[in-house]
């Protein structure tokens, strides 16, 4: 049977925290727009200009 480990775990400082936050949500924002290009691009392939 496993037993549960009852040290104290350490968390990481705030700004390591945050930087991962910011980091993350930065990749997601660059692939969203990435995404978004691609499918106009596509869009504009296909022949669905604006005039």
């Amino acid at each position: 049977m496993a037993t549960i480990d009852s040290r104290e775990v350490k968390s990481s400082p705030l700004y390591k925290r945050l930087g991962w936050l910011l980091l993350i949500w930065l990749g997601s924002v660059v692939s969203l727009a990435v995404v978004a290009s691609l499918l106009k691009l596509a869009m504009y392939a296909a022949g669905m200009r604006t005039h």
